[in-house]
């Protein structure tokens, strides 16, 4: 089946769950996949857990894949959860922006969280001038 799972260290926290999705992979595979990414997302938390997905072995990206990790997309939404796509080649990239799947796959590191924008800070020492000549009220 061409699927391994481990875990990694990451500054002392537990970096999320990777599903390793190897290239020899069809479509019989894929609810077993989508069975043992259920089974990773139970023990994290409700809502917002990430598994990372690590497609390194997938050098020919095909339908099969791109159906893989669309249909491991969905399980995860349903679980409250999501998936990171990890290592993925640029033919694997291209195929993705194509079909329109890389808007709704997100990409990224397995030892990155996914981290949100922070809101700047507004700058100090800058005040709303007024005319003088105008009554403040």
């Amino acid at each position: 089946m061409g699927v391994a799972v481990g875990t990694e260290m990451w500054h002392g926290d537990p970096a999320p769950p990777v599903l390793v999705i190897g290239a020899a992979i069809g479509r019989a595979d894929i609810p077993a996949l989508c069975a043992r990414l259920a089974e990773l997302v139970v023990p994290l938390p409700a809502q917002g857990a990430v598994v990372v997905c690590d497609v390194s072995a997938v050098v020919e990206p095909s339908a099969v894949i791109l159906d893989v990790l669309a249909r491991l997309r969905l399980t995860a939404r349903r679980l409250g959860a999501d998936i990171r796509v990890h290592a993925a080649h640029a033919n694997l990239c291209q195929l993705l922006a194509l079909t329109g799947l890389g808007a709704v796959t997100p990409l990224g590191s397995a030892l990155q969280p996914h981290w949100q924008a922070e809101e700047r800070e507004q700058p100090l020492d800058v005040e709303e001038g007024g005319d003088r000549a105008d009554p403040l009220g």
